[in-house]
Formats: C-alpha cells, sequence, structure tokens
C-alpha cells in the first residue's frame, strides 16, 4: 500500500502544560500577537499564556475580535494588527474560530494576497504559531486547515499548506471546565464526524483509520458525561485527546459530504457547526451504507453499535432538530452538490441522494 503520512505539530499534553512547558513559546519568537475571543479570559488560558510570556520575557499583543465564524476582514485586521506591532509569531487562544483566524492571520502578516485569500497560493512565509485550544472539537491545533466564511459564495472555504500547521498544540482540558453544555456536545460531534468521514474519505490509510478508531472510542466512551453533562477533569481531556486525533485524521484525509453540507446550515441560519454535522452524520451513513457496507460496518465497530443505536444515541444528544422545507433543502443539496468535500468521499453522492440525507435530518 502505498501512502503518506504528515504531521509535524509538536503535541503537549497534561493539566498546566502551558505554564510547565513555557519555555517552549520562546523558541517561536520575542513578541507574540495572542488570536482568541472574549471566554480565554474567563477560562483561565490566556492567563497561563501571559504568565509564559512573562516568564520568557516575551511582549505581547492580543487581538481578541474573532468572531464566531471568522470573516475575512477580521483575519484582514489581525494581520494588519500583526505587522503595526511588530509581531514575529503567533500563539491562537480558543475553539476552532480563534485557531482558524490565526492560520490566516500568521500568513496575512507575511503575505500580500491582492488578489483575495481564497485565491492566493500560500508560501512557507508564515508566521510560526502556538495553538491552545479550549473546546474539544475541531483540532485545528494539528491540521493546516483555516476554515474562513466566504460571503461571495455564501458558505464557508478552507485554505490550506503545509505552513500552516503550528508549530505546538497544548492540551489541557481544564480550559473546557467552564464550557456551557451545548458547546461541549457541538464539539465533540464535531471531533466524531471528522474520525468518521476520515474513514470514508478517498485519502484514507492505515495510519488515519488507527487513528480514528482510537479518536471513536474516546468520544463515545465520554457519551454518559455527555449526555448527563457530568464532567471529570479526566473525561475533558480524554474528549480533547479524542479530538486532537481526528484533527490528524483530517490533516491528512480530509473532511467529505458532512462537511459539504452541513456549511449551508451554519451560513444561512447560523447552526454551531458541530452540531450541524451531528444533525447530518446518522442519515449520511445510513446513505453510505446502502453502497459501502462493508466500510460502513467497520466504523460500527468502532462506533461499538449499529447504525440505529448510534442515531438514537446522537438524537439524544441533539434535542430538538431544526427543520427547513424542502424548497431550501433542495438549495442546501444543490449547493453541497459542487463542493469539493464531496468528490473526497468513497461513496458518491448525486445531488439526488444529498436531497435524501437533508430530508431525512432536517425535513419538516
Amino acid at each position: 500500500m502505498d501512502f503518506q503520512y504528515y504531521m509535524p505539530v509538536r503535541i503537549v499534553s497534561g493539566e498546566d502544560c502551558v505554564k510547565k512547558n513555557a519555555s517552549l513559546l520562546r523558541t517561536l519568537g520575542k513578541n507574540v500577537l495572542v488570536v482568541t475571543g472574549k471566554s480565554s479570559a474567563k477560562n483561565g488560558a490566556l492567563e497561563d499564556a501571559v504568565f509564559a510570556f512573562n516568564m520568557n520575557g516575551q511582549k505581547y499583543t492580543i487581538y481578541d475580535r474573532v468572531p464566531n465564524n471568522p470573516t475575512v476582514a477580521c483575519v484582514e485586521e489581525g494581520a494588519r494588527i500583526a505587522r503595526e506591532v511588530g509581531a514575529d509569531c503567533v500563539v491562537a487562544i480558543g475553539g476552532g474560530s480563534p485557531m482558524d483566524a490565526a492560520k490566516a492571520i500568521a500568513m496575512l502578516a507575511r503575505q500580500d494576497a491582492p488578489e483575495g485569500i481564497f485565491a492566493h497560493a500560500i508560501t512557507d512565509d508564515v508566521l510560526p504559531m502556538a495553538h491552545i485550544p479550549t473546546t474539544a472539537g475541531t483540532g485545528s491545533e494539528v491540521t493546516p486547515y483555516s476554515i474562513i466564511t466566504n460571503d461571495e459564495k455564501q458558505t464557508k472555504t478552507s485554505i490550506s499548506a503545509p505552513s500552516l500547521f503550528p508549530v505546538y498544540a497544548f492540551l489541557d482540558g481544564k480550559y473546557m471546565a467552564s464550557l456551557p453544555q451545548n458547546v461541549t456536545v457541538n464539539t465533540a460531534l464535531d471531533a466524531l464526524s471528522h474520525a468518521v468521514e476520515g474513514m470514508l474519505s478517498v485519502r484514507a490509510t492505515l495510519i488515519t483509520d488507527a487513528l480514528a478508531r482510537e479518536s471513536i472510542r474516546l468520544l463515545t466512551g465520554e457519551y454518559d458525561s455527555l449526555l448527563n453533562a457530568n464532567y471529570t477533569s479526566q473525561s475533558r481531556q480524554n474528549l480533547l485527546l479524542g479530538s486532537t486525533l481526528a484533527g490528524m485524521v483530517i490533516a491528512n484525509t480530509g473532511t467529505t459530504v458532512v462537511h459539504g453540507m452541513g456549511y449551508s446550515l451554519t451560513y444561512f441560519h447560523d447552526v454551531p457547526h458541530g452540531r450541524a454535522n451531528g444533525l447530518l452524520l446518522p442519515a449520511f451513513l445510513a446513505e453510505c451504507n446502502r453502497k459501502a457496507p462493508q466500510r460502513v460496518g467497520q466504523i460500527c465497530d468502532a462506533l461499538g453499535m449499529d447504525l440505529e443505536t448510534f442515531s438514537k444515541k446522537v438524537a439524544a444528544l441533539l434535542g430538538k432538530r431544526e427543520e427547513y422545507s424542502d424548497t431550501e433543502l433542495a438549495d442546501f443539496a444543490r449547493r453541497a452538490s459542487v463542493n469539493k468535500n464531496i468528490k473526497n468521499c468513497i461513496v458518491h453522492f448525486s445531488e439526488e441522494e444529498l436531497l435524501r440525507v437533508l430530508k431525512r435530518s432536517l425535513g419538516v
């Protein structure tokens, strides 16, 4: 079997790992741009990072205006600030939005993109980064992807290059202790979707499958915690490790149909990304089972349950579902049919089949 696997991020995991390994941040540079949202000031992550900067004698500037679903304007503003203060490195603190924004900012701080970031050919000249995730969902701390809202195409679009991999990822589950229950559930479903979609990618390999199975084991092992909102420090760390492993999967496989469909829910209805994936995942797997039963069977083995049981368990986590008209779902199917993620799945989905999944998931 011919394949390659690449994931150059150094992962540091454990309680207080940022403070205990402050010297690693010193290797990035002397003048840090911190890219974050408002919550990092409340969960302790920013405090730990500032402790490390002060210990290292590093200057730092905080850019905390990253919204949910970062925009082009946001990353352009962050890059402008990085240039103004002479930042020579970036530390991202937060969930997927700050981490994705940080990658685009680190790139734009060093590269002009007059044609726009979505058309720009990214070079290796990117500010070095460390990522400190405060949710267990996107796995962005170990991927080369930055997902930015694309208003021109009314969707979310990924920019990617090997140079967008962070240098370090610090995994400390304590930062998730104050997360709202809906955010914890949604991000866990996002991570689970990454692992499952990775196993259905045309780029899946022996190594990504092994990582996906372990990710699924960790995530489904915390189902009762997620259902009952009863978390220990270990369960938070398990969710975070499961998310990072799933990120290591999609760093090489990419995502597939679920993400291709889910972007419309987020763009047009502000459905959180992980929730959108969770809403679509069971019906997507049922459709895949029609054409690739052996592969879906392997996924069920990893899940430790059949598709019907899985669907019921996801439904219990999601609560009341969103519902949309046939006309709107048809528009979502049309948009998904031209999304590049669709071609990355071992199962071919026609527009009609995409609509069938959407109706089963979100139909009135």
